[in-house]
C-alpha cells in the first residue's frame, strides 16, 4: 500500500471525521517524522497513537504502546485487541503478560525502559512507539522513567508522543528533535467540548463569568457583577449571624456549614449537570460524602437501572471470596452503587474502581466522590465537575491548586458525543474570592518541568552499555539538563547585566579603593552584627517559651496570649517534645487544636488548674462546649499584655564598630545619606550577583556531577570495576536488574546475606520494609513476628545506616529509612491468615489498613520478590521469593493481577 493511502485507509475504519490537528499529526507520522501532540483531556490525541499501530502493522512490523497505569494499558489493550484480534495485540504490565510476541504490545513505561535496558529481543522489528500521557515525566517518583525510554530508543524508532496541554510544547518539542531527530510539534488547546465555569453559593447556582461581556467583540472574561454582590452580601448576613459578645464577634471561616453533599448533588440533578465528579482532596473525604449521600433519602436511579447495575457489580465481584465481602465493606458500597453514588480513590480494591468506572461510564452512577487521581487515569469523562475546595495536600503542605491543577481536574468535565457542553462547578465558602476563581479558570500555564535525576540502577546501567563518557554525554541530552542550560543562559544574562550596573555604582562611590568603601564596610559590619544578635535573642526567646510549654501538665489553665485563639484554654493533652512542643488545648472560645512555641512570644506559666474528666474527646461539640463553659466559670483572668522592650541587644563588638563609624572622615560628610543609599543598593546587587553565580555553576553539568558521585560510591562498594574503561562487577550486573527505590539498599542485603536463612513469609516481611511506606509517622514501629525476622529487619536497618553514611559523604540523596508498617500483614497474609486478621494487623499499632492498600502495596512486594527470585546470589532466597510470590497472590490479591 502506499504512503498517500495509508491515512485513508485507517479513516475509513473510523465512525467520525478528523479534526485539523489529528490530520496533522497523522500526515506527520505517515511522512516518516516522529510527533508530538499536545491537546486536552478527551479531544482524541489517543487516534494518533492507533494511527501509529495501524502503520506498523500495514508494514509487518512491531508497535508498543506504553502508558504510566495498569488501567489505562488494560482499557488500551482492550480497544486494541477488539479492532485488530486478540492474536495481533498483547499486554505486558508488572504482573501480567498476555501474547508477549504479538505485534503490537499495550505496556506499562517501566515494562519498555527494562527491555531497553536488557537489550530484549523484543525490541526486534520495531518501528514504532506511542507514549500517552508523556507528561508524567514532571512526576517527581517516577518520571524519569520516560525521559530513559526517549534517550534509549533506537533512532529508527518512530516516537509518537502524547500530552495534555502545556504551556512550554514548543521547549519540549525542540528537546525532542535534539534527542529524537525530526519531530513534528502539533499543539491544540481547543477544548472538544466548551466548558461553562460556575459557582454554587449555597443553594444558587451562578454563572462565574458575565455571559453579556464574554460575547463582545473583545471576548473579554469579567466576573458576572451579580455572583460578586451576593457573595458580599452573603458574608455580611453571615457575620452578623455569627456575632459574640465580649468583643469576639469577628467573623471566623470554621463558623461556615456548607450545604450538605447530598443537597449539592440534588441541586445539580435540578440543574440537568448529572452526570458529576466532585473531586474531595482525601480518601476520608470521598467515604465521608458517599456515607452522607447514603444515609439521605437521595436516589439517583431507576429501578431498571438498579437491575443493570446489580449484574455489573456480580460480574466484577463473583469472584471474591465469600468471607472478605463483610470486611471490604461490600454491601455498604453496593447499596451506594444502587442508588447512583460512588467513591473512587486510591485505597479502594481494584474490583471495586473497576466498576465504578464501568458503571459511570455507562451512565449508571451518576455521582462519584474522587480525589485527584481519577483526573490522571482513564478515560472517565462526566457532564460536570464539582471542586469542593481549591486547596489540597500535595504531600509536604496544604497548598492552592495551581492553573494546571485546576484544568487538569475540570478536563473531565464534558462528554463528546454526548453533552453539547462542560460545566465546572466551584462550591463556595469564606476564603473563596470569584476573582481568584476566574484566574484559575481562564490561565492556561502548566510547564512541563522534568524531574530526571540518575540513580544507582540508571548509572550502572548506563556504565555496563556505554562506559563512562558516553553515559556522561548521554545525561547531557537529557530535558532535565536541557532546560537546566537554557536557564543558566538566562542567568549569564543577568549576571552580564548586575556586572555593568555595579561598575557605574562604584565609579558613583569614588571606586573600591575610596574612603567611602571603608566607611560602608563598617556599616555592613555594624548590620550584620545587630541582625545577629537579634536572631540569636529571637532564638533565646524561643528557647525559653518551649521550656515553658514543656513543663505544661494537663488540667492547666494558660493566657495564649496573641492571634486569632488569644484569651484561656485549658491544657487536654501536654507535649514533652523538648524541640517542639504542641500541647492540646481547648480556649474557652470552645476551639481545641494544639498550640506551639509561635502562639507564646513570652513563656507560658499556669494560672491555676481544671479539674478534668478522665476521658476528654475534644472532637465532640458538646463536650467542647461544657468544658468552655467550666473554663469561664473559674473565675481566672487572663494578664494584661505586656508590651514588648524595643531595641536589640548590644555587645563589645557593636559598640566598637558603632565608635569606628562615628570617628570615620566620611560620617560627617553632608552627602553622606545620599551616598549610602547608593552603597546599599550597591551591596543588593551584589549578593543578587553572587547568588546567580553560585546557582549558574551549580546548574552547569550538575546531572553528570551527581552520576560521577554516584559511579564513585558504586565502586567503593565493589559495583563497578576500577580503571580507565568502568564495567559493572557481577554484583554491580544484579543491581543493574533491581529496579526499586531502594535498589542499592536491596542489592547490599542479598549481597551480605541479610535475608538469608528465612522462610517464605519471612522474607515477604523483610522485603516489604524496603517498598512499604507509612502514610502517618509511627510512634511504636513493627519489629517482625518472628526471631529470624527481627534479626533480619535489624540487620537491614544496620546495612541502611552504612549506605545513608557513604551517600552523605559522596552528597547524594538518602536512601530512605526502611519501614517497618507492612511487615505482621504480609507475613500473615503470605501465613494463609484471614483477610479480616491481615487488615487489622497491617500499619502501625493495629490500625487498619483500606483493602486497596493492601492490595496495592502486595502487588509492589511481589514485584520486587521477583527481582529478588531472579537476582539472589544465594540459591535458598531465590526459591523462598518464588514460594512467597505464590503464597501472597491469593484472594483478593490474585483477583485484582487479573
Amino acid at each position: 500500500m502506499t504512503v498517500s493511502n495509508r491515512l485513508d485507509s485507517f479513516t475509513a475504519q473510523l465512525s467520525f471525521p478528523l479534526d485539523p490537528f489529528q490530520l496533522q499529526s497523522c500526515a506527520a507520522l505517515e511522512a516518516g517524522h516522529g510527533v508530538l501532540v499536545c491537546a486536552p483531556t478527551g479531544a482524541g490525541k489517543t487516534v494518533v497513537g492507533e494511527f501509529a499501530v495501524h502503520l506498523a502493522l500495514e508494514s509487518g512490523r512491531k508497535c508498543f504502546y506504553t502508558t504510566p497505569i495498569k488501567a489505562l494499558s488494560n482499557q488500551k489493550f482492550n480497544e486494541l485487541a477488539e479492532r485488530y484480534g486478540s492474536d495481533a495485540v498483547g499486554l505486558l504490565t508488572g504482573d501480567t503478560s498476555i501474547n508477549s510476541d504479538a505485534p503490537v504490545v499495550v505496556m506499562t513505561t517501566e515494562v519498555l525502559r527494562n527491555m531497553l535496558y536488557a537489550d530484549s529481543p523484543a525490541l526486534r522489528g520495531l518501528s514504532h512507539v506511542v507514549m500517552d500521557e508523556v507528561h508524567y515525566l514532571a512526576d517527581r517518583f517516577r518520571g524519569a522513567v520516560w525521559e530513559e525510554v526517549i534517550l534509549h530508543l533506537p533512532q529508527d524508532v518512530r516516537l509518537v508522543s502524547l500530552s495534555a496541554t502545556v504551556s512550554n510544547a514548543e521547549e519540549f518539542g525542540a528537546w525532542m528533535e535534539t534527542v529524537r531527530g525530526d519531530t513534528t510539534i502539533v499543539v491544540d488547546e481547543t477544548r472538544p467540548i466548551p466548558l461553562s465555569q460556575h459557582i454554587l453559593v449555597g443553594r444558587r447556582l451562578f454563572d462565574l463569568f458575565d455571559a453579556k461581556v464574554a460575547e463582545g467583540a473583545a471576548r473579554q472574561l469579567v466576573v458576572d457583577p451579580s455572583l460578586v454582590r451576593h457573595v458580599k452580601q452573603r458574608l455580611a448576613l453571615d457575620r452578623e449571624s455569627s456575632w459574640e459578645p465580649r468583643g469576639r464577634g469577628n467573623y471566623r471561616s470554621n463558623d461556615f456549614r456548607p450545604l450538605p453533599r447530598p443537597e449539592v448533588i440534588a441541586r445539580l440533578d435540578e440543574e440537568g449537570l448529572l452526570p458529576a465528579i466532585t473531586f474531595i482532596f482525601s480518601r476520608a473525604g470521598c467515604e465521608a460524602a458517599l456515607a452522607q449521600c447514603v444515609r439521605s433519602k437521595l436516589r439517583l436511579t431507576t429501578p431498571e437501572q438498579t437491575v443493570q447495575i446489580r449484574e455489573i457489580v456480580d460480574k466484577h465481584t463473583r469472584d471474591l471470596p465469600r468471607p472478605d465481602l463483610e470486611v471490604l465493606g461490600y454491601w455498604g458500597w453496593r447499596e451506594a452503587l444502587e442508588r447512583g453514588f460512588a467513591a473512587h480513590h486510591a485505597g479502594m480494591l481494584p474490583a471495586f474502581k473497576e466498576t465504578v468506572e464501568e458503571l459511570f461510564v455507562n451512565g449508571l452512577v451518576r455521582a462519584v466522590f474522587a480525589t485527584e487521581t481519577l483526573a490522571l487515569g482513564i478515560n472517565m469523562p462526566a457532564r460536570s465537575v464539582v471542586l469542593e475546595r481549591l486547596v489540597k495536600y500535595n504531600g509536604d503542605t496544604h497548598a492552592e491548586l495551581t492553573p494546571g491543577e485546576y484544568t487538569q481536574l475540570t478536563g473531565r468535565a464534558g462528554r463528546r458525543g454526548i453533552d453539547v457542553e462542560g460545566h465546572a462547578v466551584v462550591l463556595w465558602q469564606p476564603g473563596v474570592e470569584p476573582t481568584d476563581v476566574a484566574g484559575l479558570a481562564s490561565t492556561r500555564t502548566f510547564p512541563l518541568r522534568s524531574s530526571f535525576r540518575p540513580g544507582y540502577n540508571m548509572s550502572i546501567n548506563l556504565i555496563d552499555r556505554m562506559g563512562s563518557a558516553e553515559s556522561r554525554a548521554l545525561l547531557e541530552r537529557s530535558f532535565a539538563q536541557f532546560q537546566a542550560d537554557r536557564s543558566v543562559v538566562g542567568l549569564t544574562r543577568g549576571i552580564e547585566r548586575n556586572e555593568a550596573a555595579l561598575a557605574e555604582l562604584r565609579d558613583k562611590l569614588g571606586g573600591v579603593d575610596g574612603e567611602y568603601f571603608e566607611y560602608f564596610g563598617i556599616r555592613e559590619q555594624l548590620r550584620s552584627r545587630e541582625r545577629m544578635l537579634e536572631r540569636q535573642g529571637r532564638a533565646d526567646r524561643r528557647g525559653a517559651s518551649v521550656a515553658s510549654l514543656v513543663g505544661l501538665r494537663r488540667g492547666d489553665v494558660v493566657a495564649i496570649p496573641v492571634g486569632k485563639r488569644s484569651g484561656l484554654a485549658v491544657v487536654l493533652e501536654p507535649d514533652q517534645n523538648p524541640n517542639d512542643p504542641r500541647p492540646l488545648v481547648l480556649t474557652e472560645d470552645k476551639w481545641a487544636g494544639k498550640v506551639s512555641a509561635a502562639d507564646f512570644p513570652v513563656p507560658v506559666r499556669s494560672l491555676g488548674h481544671l479539674r478534668l474528666p478522665r476521658h476528654v474527646d475534644h472532637r465532640t461539640a458538646r463536650v467542647r462546649r461544657d468544658l468552655a463553659s467550666a473554663l469561664r466559670s473559674t473565675g481566672i483572668v487572663p494578664p494584661r499584655k505586656t508590651k514588648r522592650v524595643k531595641g536589640g541587644r548590644e555587645d563589645s563588638e557593636v559598640i566598637a564598630l558603632r565608635k569606628a563609624l562615628r570617628d570615620h572622615p566620611c560620617h560627617s560628610r553632608s552627602d553622606r545619606e545620599q551616598l549610602s543609599r547608593i552603597g546599599e543598593r550597591y551591596n543588593r546587587l551584589a549578593r543578587e550577583t553572587d547568588s546567580m553565580r553560585q546557582k549558574a555553576a551549580a546548574t552547569t553539568n550538575s546531572l553528570a556531577r551527581t552520576f560521577d558521585r554516584i559511579v564513585s560510591l558504586l565502586t567503593e562498594r565493589g559495583y563497578i570495576s576500577e580503571g580507565k574503561d568502568p564495567k559493572a562487577t557481577e554484583d554491580g550486573q544484579r543491581l543493574g536488574r533491581i529496579y526499586s527505590e531502594s535498589d542499592l539498599l536491596v542489592a547490599e542485603c542479598l549481597r551480605r546475606g541479610a535475608w538469608s536463612g528465612l522462610t517464605p513469609a519471612e522474607l515477604a516481611g523483610v522485603v516489604s520494609s524496603v517498598v512499604y511506606e507509612s502514610r502517618q509517622d509511627s510512634d511504636a514501629p513493627d519489629r517482625g513476628p518472628t526471631v529470624p525476622l527481627r534479626h533480619a529487619l535489624a540487620e537491614t536497618v544496620r546495612v541502611w545506616g552504612g549506605l545513608q553514611a557513604d551517600e552523605i559523604r559522596h552528597k547524594l540523596p538518602v536512601t530512605r529509612e526502611p519501614d517497618s508498617g507492612f511487615v505482621s500483614a504480609i507475613y500473615r497474609w503470605a501465613n494463609d491468615e484471614p483477610l479480616v486478621d491481615v487488615l487489622l494487623a497491617a500499619g502501625s499499632g493495629g490500625k487498619e489498613l483500606s483493602a486497596g492498600d493492601f492490595v496495592r502495596w502486595c502487588r509492589q512486594v511481589i514485584d520486587l520478590l521477583d527481582q529478588v527470585h531472579s537476582t539472589a546470589p544465594d540459591p535458598a532466597v531465590a526459591k523462598a521469593a518464588a514460594r512467597a510470590i505464590g503464597s501472597i497472590r491469593r484472594g483478593v490479591v490474585a483477583i485484582a493481577a487479573t
